[in-house]
């Protein structure tokens, strides 16, 4: 377990990622309904040096030697990684020994900002968001800190698409009834021309969320969304399982830092961290019974969260 790194967790977008936590939990400029990690308690738009970049770098380096290889290192995190002062410099420092692809999870708000779009240029793929087709919605689905809209956010999307040499995938999450009417797809279509990405991948409420009760369209109209979004556009897939290896092994530690960051099935476990199931459980228990984490259904799953 690194004080930087989680993971490798299983992705339904990046395959088995190792994320690398730029900023403190819940630092964010949004409060997204949908949010894995729970309401933000106070948005922000400051840029800051939350964690020491040479520390991170040396973190990822140290993960690297003792995980099997993973298919994306990913700057994301507990809240929005473009937040930390030059988070282009984690990417750069780790270019220096590793050629595995580097990812950005972003919710792509601070993209109007010349200066962090300059900070990609390290960067293999960038995945922002986009959920909404008009300002009213984009305040009720994110609720952005105060003086970030729908159109600023987009503006910033289509400069990066301009500016940035490798792959932009844009991440478009349904929650039923709140944006995925007809005219709401209409009108986001209309920002992915704008934008022009090179994927677009359609989420839903999967994991547990920060407002209750969310769910995702039924199957049949997912795939009718898809379809109005354009050929680019694909139904993100379950992550792919992984072989284990014979000798691979966990701490409870690493369990507990990797539900810190996500909620997490046991499968999501046993995936992400390429342990036999019977040892995950063995780790979980052990972190429910020390009060650690907490059991959470989601429709027909049981996800394992950090408590507190």
């Amino acid at each position: 377990m690194g004080d930087y790194t989680y993971g490798p967790v299983p992705s339904r977008r990046l395959g088995r990622s190792l994320g690398v936590d730029l900023v403190p939990l819940k630092t964010c400029n949004f409060n997204c309904i949908y949010c894995q990690l729970g309401p933000t308690p106070q948005t922000t738009v400051e840029r800051r040096d939350y964690v020491p970049v040479e520390a991170v770098v040396e973190d990822v380096r140290r993960r690297l030697e003792g995980c099997p290889r993973p298919d994306y290192i990913t700057l994301a995190g507990s809240g929005e990684p473009t937040l930390l002062s030059h988070f282009g410099e984690v990417a750069s420092g780790i270019r220096r020994f590793s050629d595995v692809p580097l990812a950005l999870l972003t919710n792509g708000a601070l993209f109007f900002r010349p200066e962090v779009r300059a900070e990609c240029d390290a960067l293999d793929l960038v995945l922002p968001s986009l959920d909404a087709g008009d300002e009213e919605t984009f305040q009720r689905i994110n609720r952005p800190h105060p003086g970030l809209t729908l159109e600023k956010v987009a503006e910033g999307l289509v400069a990066l698409r301009e500016e940035f040499e490798g792959q932009v995938w844009l991440e478009v999450f349904i929650v039923d009834g709140v944006n995925s009417s007809d005219q709401q797809i209409g009108r986001i279509r209309s920002f992915v021309d704008r934008i022009d990405p090179h994927r677009v991948q359609v989420n839903n409420p999967v994991r547990p969320t920060a407002e209750a009760f969310l769910s995702g369209p039924p199957s049949d109209r997912l795939h009718e969304i898809c379809a109005m979004l354009g050929p680019r556009a694909e139904i993100i897939a379950p992550a792919a399982t992984v072989e284990l290896t014979a000798d691979a092994t966990a701490h409870k530690e690493e369990v507990l830092a990797l539900l810190l960051r996500r909620p997490c099935t046991l499968e999501d476990i046993v995936t992400g961290l390429g342990i036999h199931r019977n040892e995950v459980i063995k780790h979980v228990q052990a972190l429910l019974d020390a009060d650690a984490i907490r059991r959470r259904q989601r429709l027909y799953e049981t996800y394992y969260e950090a408590a507190g």
